[in-house]
């Protein structure tokens, strides 16, 4: 029995080569040769599996203390593949606060399929549990949501789950598995958009799915073989390589979150700080409990007297982007980027304001974040 540290550099040992290797080949072969017509061999078609692909998957099922992992082309492919298990008339309760590209992908897709869904703030679990109908199969919420992080115990819903015998499918791209796993903790699937921290660079789009029981791992390797939405050898052997320094780096995310939660808490320019780290919410009471960090995303509401466009506009360190979770700071306005295709009614719903500024902390050094952040905040002094 390994530490998790050590599995991160190392996975589950494949031995396949002769050539001393320490890492899996890429395997870019599309079809394999059977040895006879009535032959029953491992690998046929790369859609319907891949060594180096293989490999990540078996990593990432370690990773979270599941049965069977699978990797995806995208975060959205691997969400499109969980939700498809299900069949039209089932009732999935969602979190209130998720994903542009899942509200989407629920409203604009799933919808004329006929799944039901019905939003709730599951850190209530009243209103979790009076959502419940006969026909409900499933549970869904991220555990940090974007980008106010307000926190859901997964714990608290997996047991209401289980008590209606419903599923919990959790979206743990902020975390990971190195601050939490969420199938320890009851949940039944497990979601990472792998282009966040589990690649760390931004430079591959993929996506992730644990699952807790082997019957689960039947029903979404069925979805990943029909739709294919598979992830290539190449970009499989990136997010393995990523993952290797996901601890290393994630130490530094974290540490430099803090410093910068510091900073930011003692400048008159910032109205209000969104960060589970912060003592005193209910989301740092569940996070500590759950979490083993609180992440490296920061949210901040700037005061009214200061031009919110303007002030990402000036910064320089952090670079003006979407997406998060790699080794660059970057820095986005939600209501004109992220969530710019929802409404100004769901933005007020939501409660993201033009004032809202996501920080997603990089590995750099602290210091420098920090004055970066300063000399555009001081550039509004009068």
């Amino acid at each position: 029995m390994t530490n998790f540290d050590t599995n991160l550099v190392h996975g589950v040992c494949c031995s396949d080569n002769n050539t001393g290797a320490v890492n899996v080949p890429i395997y870019n072969s599309s079809t394999y040769v059977y040895q006879s017509a009535d032959a029953k061999v491992k690998w046929d078609y790369a859609r319907s599996g891949n060594p180096t692909r293989a490999f990540l998957e078996e990593q990432i099922a370690l990773l979270e203390g599941g049965t069977r992992g699978f990797a995806f082309s995208s975060g959205l492919a691997a969400i499109h593949a969980a939700f498809a298990i299900f069949e039209p008339g089932d009732h999935v309760i969602i979190g209130d606060k998720i994903y542009g590209g899942t509200f989407r992908l629920v409203n604009q897709y799933f919808k004329k399929w006929q799944l039901e869904f019905t939003t709730v703030d599951t850190q209530d679990a009243a209103a979790v549990e009076a959502a419940i109908k006969p026909n409900t199969k499933a549970i869904y919420f991220e555990t940090f949501t974007n980008p106010l992080l307000r926190v859901t115990s997964v714990k608290a819903i997996a047991e209401i789950a289980k008590q209606h015998h419903l599923l919990t499918i959790v979206d743990n791209t902020f975390l990971t598995p190195y601050l939490q796993q969420p199938l320890k903790l009851g949940a039944d699937i497990v979601i990472h958009s792998a282009t966040k921290y589990l690649g760390g660079h931004s430079d591959v789009i993929a996506g992730l799915v644990v699952v807790e029981e082997a019957e689960l791992g039947e029903k979404i390797y069925f979805s990943q073989n029909a739709l294919g939405g598979v992830l290539s050898p190449e970009d499989s052997n990136l997010i393995r390589r990523g993952i290797q320094t996901l601890g290393v780096r994630m130490d530094r995310h974290l540490a430099n979150a803090a410093k910068i939660v510091d900073f930011l808490t003692k400048r008159s320019e910032i109205a209000k700080v969104y960060y589970p780290g912060i003592e005193g919410s209910v989301d740092h009471e569940i996070a500590q409990k759950e979490c083993r960090g609180f992440g490296g995303i920061v949210s901040f509401d700037l005061a009214a007297a200061i031009d919110s466009k303007a002030f990402v506009e000036r910064l320089n360190l952090f670079k003006l982007a979407v997406s998060l979770g790699a080794v660059e700071s970057l820095v986005e306005l939600p209501y004109k980027m992220s969530h710019a295709e929802l409404s100004a009614a769901d933005l007020q719903d939501c409660g993201i304001s033009t004032q809202l500024i996501r920080l997603s902390v990089g590995i750099e050094d602290a210091q420098d974040l920090i004055g970066d952040l300063a000399q555009a905040l001081d550039s509004f002094k009068k």
